[in-house]
C-alpha cells in the first residue's frame, strides 16, 4: 500500500498553492463577529468547543480533498513506444491474361505467375504493420481491390479472391498509376509509394505516360516497378527513374521475393517513435471524500 502511494503523481500540482493561500487567509483574514456577555455561558462551553473542532476539521478536509482532486492524481503504469513508419503504399498488380503463364516458380512449374505474386504479396503485407496499404489490380481496365487500410488480414483475404482476368485480359498499366495517384494525392504520410508489378507491355491505357509522370512528381509519389521478364523494361525504368524510385526485373519466384524484401528495407520512415503513456486517474477518490466532508460540514453547521 505504501509503495502504491509512492507511485502516485499529480498532473496539475500547481493547484496545491491554493492550500497555502487558504492557510494564510485563515490566519490574517478572520471574520469579525460581535461579542456578547452572557451569564452562566460556561455550561455550554464544552459542547460548543467539541462542535467547533469537528466543524473546523470537516471544513479543512473539504478544502484539502477538493484541491487534491483538482491536482488530478494518477498512477503511471508504463510508457509504450508505438513505431509509426508514416508510409502509404499502393500495390498495383497485373491481372492480365499473360499472368496465367507457368514456370515462374521453379519448384512448382504448374503454378501460374499470378499465384506466385499473390503468395509473395501476402507475405509482404504483415511486414508493413504501421503502414496504410491499398491494392489496385489492372487488366483491360483498373479496379481498386482495397482502399488504404491498416487491416492486413482483411487484405490478405481479399487477395485470395483475385484471379487472372478479373478486369480483363489486356494491360492498362499506365491507367493503374492514375488510380494509385487518386488514392495517394490527399495522403499526409511522410512517404507515398506505388509498387507496380507487370509482366507485359501496356496495350489498353487511355492516359498518356507523360501526364502520369507529371502527376506522380506533383504529388511526390515514388514508384518501385517490378517487371516479370524483359518485355516492358524500358517503360518501367523510365517511370521509376523519373519518380526517384527503382526498377527491378524478376525471372523467378526467388527474384520476386528478394525484390519485395529490398523494397521493404528501403522504404522505412525516419519519423521518431510515438509515445503512449498509460495512466490510471484517481481524482474521483479525493473528490468523493471532499463531497462527504462538505455534506457533514453543512449538516453540523446548520445544527448550531
Amino acid at each position: 500500500m505504501f509503495n502504491y502511494l509512492l507511485d502516485i503523481k499529480f498532473e496539475y500540482p500547481i493547484f496545491f498553492i491554493i492550500i497555502l493561500a487558504f492557510i494564510i487567509c485563515s490566519i490574517f483574514c478572520k471574520a469579525k463577529v460581535p461579542t456578547y456577555i452572557i451569564p452562566h455561558l460556561n455550561i455550554l462551553e464544552k459542547n460548543q468547543h467539541k462542535s467547533f473542532i469537528l466543524i473546523s476539521i470537516l471544513k479543512y478536509f473539504t478544502i484539502i480533498f477538493a484541491i487534491i482532486a483538482l491536482a488530478s492524481p494518477y498512477k503511471q503504469f508504463h510508457t509504450q513506444l508505438i513505431k509509426k513508419d508514416g508510409v502509404d503504399i499502393v500495390l498495383s498488380l497485373d491481372t492480365s491474361g499473360s499472368m496465367k503463364e507457368l514456370g515462374l516458380n521453379r519448384e512448382n512449374v504448374r503454378e501460374d505467375r499470378f499465384k506466385v505474386v499473390k503468395d509473395i504479396v501476402k507475405e509482404f503485407l504483415p511486414k508493413r504493420v504501421n503502414d496504410n496499404v491499398a491494392i489496385v489490380v489492372f487488366g483491360s481496365s483498373v479496379m481498386m481491390a482495397t482502399p488504404l487500410s491498416f487491416d492486413k488480414e482483411a487484405q490478405k483475404s481479399i487477395i485470395d479472391y483475385l484471379e487472372v482476368g478479373i478486369v480483363g485480359d489486356k494491360t492498362a498499366m499506365i491507367d493503374s498509376l492514375a488510380t494509385a495517384i487518386n488514392i495517394l494525392k490527399t495522403s499526409k504520410a511522410k512517404s507515398k509509394i506505388v509498387i507496380l508489378l507487370s509482366d507485359g507491355e501496356d496495350n489498353s491505357s487511355t492516359i498518356p505516360l507523360d501526364i502520369i509522370i507529371k502527376l506522380l512528381k506533383k504529388h511526390s509519389i515514388k514508384v518501385y516497378s517490378v517487371g516479370i521478364g524483359e518485355s516492358n523494361k524500358i517503360m518501367l525504368n523510365r517511370i521509376s527513374q523519373e519518380t526517384d524510385g527503382k526498377a527491378y526485373i524478376a525471372h523467378s519466384k526467388e527474384d520476386l521475393n528478394d525484390i519485395y524484401k529490398q523494397i521493404d528495407s528501403l522504404e522505412k520512415s525516419k519519423i521518431d517513435n510515438n509515445k503512449i503513456t498509460l495512466k490510471e486517474y484517481l481524482f474521483f477518490y479525493p473528490l468523493f471524500l471532499a463531497i462527504i466532508s462538505l455534506i457533514l460540514f453543512i449538516y453540523l453547521k446548520n445544527r448550531e
